[in-house]
């Protein structure tokens, strides 16, 4: 039965959204997200699932709350599967209440999803236990939009106190709490953005974090942590320590070839903004790559250099009449992640070169005998002829057919704004094609104070002539390599 599910989408960290909030968002047809949700959520959604932006900020309201939950109820009305996507957790501070009790009122079946809120992911993130055995054994949360609503008799004397919403009137709180007891020299955080590459910490105490925060402009959302605990953030720290904290790194590669890359620079504290600049599709015409699928039995060797080459060539064979039994060519890959794609298919790697690319995969020939053997190379529309034309040197007839082609995504500039809205520090180019389409989408200028990160000398060599300089280039050119040369320029810097 579909229904709506009001969901938690955590503090910020997109790996903290729930499994069973995933599950919800992968069946949603209609997505109402908020401006503390991580929009890298909105990628779980089918691609076909109506978005609509509800976000709420101090000085402006995109909807009402009486607006959103009549929009919840209209929408789930057409029996539709609505998930309204929430910062936190829906049940702390985040209204849901509001909009559950709206849904039971019209007859909606809804359903409530829980999510990480906000002072469990400072805790995490910040290294500051809201309960220790030490230190505190109670923890309050409360909201300070309105000073006058608070009952002081009590809050000033909790041992840990979380302050949702409290930026506007943290000076006046912390008057307050002096006044009813609580040392001035209390330990005293504020945390903007928390769990999130870019989040921003102050720590202070009671009767400085509202200056400091005014020196350092904090803007919403902003939680502020009260408390000992506090002082435990510089043994327990461990988030702000990673290697590429802050760092804003733009990964261009094709989408569904980065969300490994991309996690593994989240997992090191980058903040990643995915700019996809090309697209993989099939050929424009597939006749000779079905006619050389016909005679894969004539083939001595079977040469793949990508892993987009791999799936493209299996996708058509699934669709032909015929599969891997006609196959009897030894097979030749360039890279790990390619020669790991070709494992997938229970198919053994005879030969992978020492280096991944094409001069290297030509030096690995050597040992073999190539005269009049008969060479598939599937691959790319636009690709370099080293290595056809090498090997047909020696005697080999190679048959290059192309299986895939490489485009500009349709909506690639409408990702421009959204991805250079924050100033980047790193860019990373994985193959010429993204660094040629990059700069027919955004232009030079994008990159100005952006370091360029290379997979190996071609792409660096691409990036050059059209006037970039590179940063690092990958020792190893894969994205392995990718990551080290990153973090190594990171870490000596």
């Amino acid at each position: 039965m579909k229904k709506v599910y009001l969901v938690g989408a955590g503090p910020g960290d997109p790996g903290l959204l729930t499994l069973k909030g995933r599950e919800a968002l992968a069946a949603a047809e209609v997505v109402l997200y908020d401006n503390l949700a991580n929009p890298e959520l909105l990628h779980y959604a089918p691609a076909a699932a109506e978005r609509i932006y509800v976000g709420k900020k101090k000085s402006h309201h995109t909807l009402t709350q009486d607006e959103i939950s009549a929009l919840l109820v209209e929408r789930g009305r057409q029996g539709k599967c609505v998930v309204r996507l929430k910062g936190g957790d829906p049940f702390i501070f985040g209204r849901g209440g509001e909009e559950a009790e709206a849904l039971a009122d019209a007859g909606i079946p809804f359903e409530v999803i829980p999510g990480v809120t906000t002072p469990l992911g400072i805790a995490a993130y910040c290294g500051v236990p809201l309960t220790h055995r030490e230190q505190t054994s109670a923890v309050t949360f409360v909201t300070g939009h309105n000073v006058d609503a608070i009952d002081w008799d009590r809050i000033g004397h909790v041992e840990t106190l979380v302050l949702f919403m409290g930026l506007t009137h943290v000076r006046e709180i912390a008057r307050r709490l002096v006044a009813k007891g609580k040392p001035p020299t209390t330990p005293a955080m504020a945390v903007r953005w928390a769990t999130r590459a870019d989040q921003q910490t102050l720590v202070g105490t009671l009767d400085t974090i509202a200056g400091q925060a005014e020196a350092a402009k904090l803007k919403p959302p902003v939680t502020f942590v009260i408390g000992q605990v506090v002082a435990m953030r510089p043994k327990l720290d461990w988030f702000e320590k990673l290697p590429l904290f802050g760092r804003r790194i733009v990964v261009t590669r094709a989408r569904e070839q980065a969300s490994e890359f991309t996690t593994q620079l989240r997992a090191l504290g980058a903040d990643v903004a995915e700019f996809p600049v090309i697209a993989t599709v099939p050929p424009s015409d597939p006749a000779p790559l079905d006619q050389a699928l016909a005679n894969l039995a004539v083939y001595d060797w079977l040469i793949f250099t990508s892993v987009n080459g791999v799936r493209f060539f299996v996708e058509r064979l699934d669709a032909s009449p015929y599969d891997l039994r006609g196959l009897r060519a030894r097979i030749c890959a360039i890279g790990p992640a390619t020669a790991k794609a070709i494992e997938a298919l229970h198919l053994k790697v005879d030969l992978v070169p020492k280096e991944y690319v094409a001069e290297s995969l030509v030096e690995a020939f050597a040992p073999f005998p190539l005269e009049g053997k008969r060479i598939l190379l599937p691959r790319a529309a636009v690709a370099r002829d080293l290595v056809p034309v090498e090997l047909t040197k020696r005697g080999a007839t190679v048959d290059v057919v192309e299986t895939y082609r490489t485009i500009v995504p349709p909506n690639a500039g409408e990702l421009i704004a959204a991805t250079f809205a924050r100033k980047a520090d790193w860019i990373t180019f994985t193959s010429s094609s993204t660094v040629k389409n990059f700069l027919a989408i955004a232009g030079p200028e994008a990159l100005d104070g952006v370091k360029v990160a290379s997979i190996g000398p071609v792409t660096s060599g691409t990036a050059r002539m059209h006037g970039l300089q590179v940063a690092v280039e990958a020792g190893r050119h894969t994205m392995d390599g990718l990551l080290d040369a990153i973090c190594a320029e990171a870490l000596s810097s």
